[in-house]
């Protein structure tokens, strides 16, 4: 069963909005540690280093989920989730960072832990996005590569997007809590018009 026409432009729609909420976190994610951590390069080395972590972990189980049952439904389910750990960031992350500095200490295994607990679970939920997106929208083996070109590109877009517009815009604005609060909606917004979507599956390639 090929996909329907409204899902495509919905996928890509969501794959530039997801992809800019996922670098705009990564830039809260340095406002969040500052106070605790500092600004340093050791600071963004373990925000980078997450974050490319987090992206091969949503790669590896995308693909895993294309391997089983992929739709669009999977992809949603993982967005929305993503939308919750967002929504309960702004009140847990200061004790969360605190008990770090207090037992860890404020070394590379420090942030790299506060890193870790604040942007693996969701950005990893977003990674799954693209792998699946790709299933979805592929209807032969010869489109493959074009509609992984596609997905990927208009991700990447949102991505430069989110970090702009996150970055000098946002923040200096509405502050990185009440940013957060606005990423987790928008993602539930997408995830929501995914999971409302009748499903489809790709055909086979």
């Amino acid at each position: 069963m090929t996909p329907s026409r409204s899902l495509a432009p919905t996928i890509y729609l969501i794959a530039f909005i997801a992809g800019g909420v996922l670098m705009g976190f990564e830039m809260l994610g340095s406002r969040y540690l500052f106070p605790y951590f500092g600004g340093g390069i050791g600071t963004w080395a373990s925000l980078i280093s997450t974050v490319l972590c987090a992206l091969a972990v949503g790669y590896f189980s995308g693909s895993a989920i294309v391997a089983r049952r992929p739709s669009q439904r999977a992809i949603g389910a993982a967005i929305m989730i993503a939308a919750c750990w967002l929504a309960l960031v702004p009140a847990a992350v200061d004790a969360v960072m605190q008990r770090i500095l207090d037992h860890i200490g404020d070394g590379p295994a420090a942030t790299l832990s506060a890193s870790t607990a604040l942007l693996l679970v969701p950005l990893s939920l977003l990674g799954t996005f693209s792998p699946i997106a790709v299933s979805l929208l592929t209807r032969s083996a010869n489109e493959a590569g074009r509609v992984a070109g596609l997905v990927y590109g208009v991700s990447t877009m949102g991505n430069v997007a989110g970090t702009l517009l996150t970055t000098f815009v946002l923040i200096p604005s509405i502050g990185s809590r009440n940013i957060t609060y606005v990423f987790a909606v928008t993602l539930a917004a997408c995830a929501a018009l995914l999971l409302m979507t009748p499903a489809r599956r790709p055909i086979e390639v």
